[in-house]
């Protein structure tokens, strides 16, 4: 079966059951780490930025700023999307640089494509997308448990005009996805090549990957300043047509986001809702219970500790320092913290840790693929 991005909207079948779209957070509802409207500028390498579970992967390719903004086609239901905005161009890209965004799916999670058995699934691709620059560019599929790869291309028509693109890729015999909790595909939205990856001809059917078939024919966004690409509306699905964007609660998307990434702060004041308890005037420990149980042991980061105070007998003494163990096993839903003080606690003394007087106090846990 071919390769497909022409479909027309009358393709679309009827939503069936819930829970059909393996893509999390394809609406850009959920961001953790940068309020919506809220630009991430001076970018100019990759990691998650904005908008929850959707990765920035480059290497040297001019300067960007990313934003998941209120802006989505009219009509659809949607109200945001994520913006990729050129700063700085890159006009002639080296050989091997590139640039992508991309969302990676746990094995576990896309048993039902049956990929690699004699029942393989075909996968369906559908999102919305705008962009300054029109022509053709490249969406990506890469099984990273068996390393094979399948591309195809999609085209902007017009500048600064919102487009549905759905994409259909055949279903494959060879190569199943492990279940387990490790990225197993990655889907990859080019932005821009270098001729490493362009030299050769678009490899349109799952093959063992070579390099320079990845990414034919791709457009260079960060070729002007004037450049952007946004995204929104993003559904993988087991199915042989498209069907309506799924829209879930945002209770359920924000849950589904956590199991990768949980924030917690940016208000002056706010209490984690962390108990601590002392076990001499300086040291005292904090039992973290997250929201969702996340797909591994996670890392801990937080803002600096002038952002923190621990509210114990009656006043707010600054912490000196913070650590991170794990309460039994590292199974990534329970956590004991230790926060160490100059003075102020006491054996037995209790006491709850919250924000100092700032906006970005923050502590954080990540365990993304």
């Amino acid at each position: 079966m071919a390769i497909s991005s022409a479909l027309g909207s009358s393709a679309l079948l009827p939503a069936g059951l819930g829970f059909r779209n393996v893509i999390i957070n394809g609406a850009m509802q959920v961001s953790q780490r940068s309020a919506v409207g809220t630009a991430v500028t001076g970018i100019t390498s990759g990691g998650f930025k904005t908008a929850d579970r959707w990765d920035l992967n480059m290497t040297t390719f001019g300067t960007w700023s990313q934003t998941c903004i209120e802006d989505a086609p009219t009509g659809s239901g949607l109200r945001n999307s994520l913006k990729m905005a050129c700063t700085s161009a890159y006009a002639s890209p080296a050989a091997g640089n590139e640039m992508q965004i991309r969302q990676k799916l746990e094995g576990q999670n896309i048993q039902a494509f049956c990929k690699g058995t004699n029942s393989a699934k075909i996968f369906v691709l559908s999102f919305w997308v705008k962009a300054f620059q029109t022509g053709t560019f490249i969406c990506e599929f890469e099984d990273q448990d068996n390393s094979r790869n399948v591309s195809a291309s999609y085209t902007v028509n017009a500048s600064g005009v919102w487009e549905q693109k759905f994409i259909t890729l055949p279903a494959d015999l060879t190569g199943r996805f492990d279940n387990d909790s490790n990225s197993s595909l990655a889907v990859i939205w080019w932005l821009g090549a270098g001729s490493n990856f362009t030299s050769g001809t678009l490899a349109t059917s799952w093959v063992t990957p070579t390099t320079a078939n990845r990414a034919v024919g791709q457009t260079n966004v960060a070729s002007s300043t004037s450049n952007y690409w946004q995204i929104t509306g993003v559904q993988l699905e087991q199915n042989y047509q498209p069907t309506p964007f799924e829209q879930r609660p945002i209770g359920v998307e924000t849950f589904l986001c956590q199991r990768y990434y949980w924030r917690q702060g940016g208000n002056a004041y706010e209490p984690y809702g962390l108990v601590a308890f002392f076990n001499n005037a300086t040291n005292s420990y904090f039992h973290i219970k997250m929201p969702a149980k996340m797909r591994s042991a996670p890392t801990m980061n937080y803002s600096s500790l002038s952002h923190f105070n621990i509210f114990v007998n009656g006043t707010l003494p600054n912490p000196t320092a913070m650590t991170l163990w794990t309460s039994g096993s590292a199974s990534g839903d329970a956590y004991m913290m230790g926060v160490n003080m100059a003075s102020g606690g006491g054996s037995g003394m209790s006491g709850w840790l919250c924000n100092a007087n700032t906006t970005s106090g923050f502590i954080e846990f990540s365990s993304e693929l």
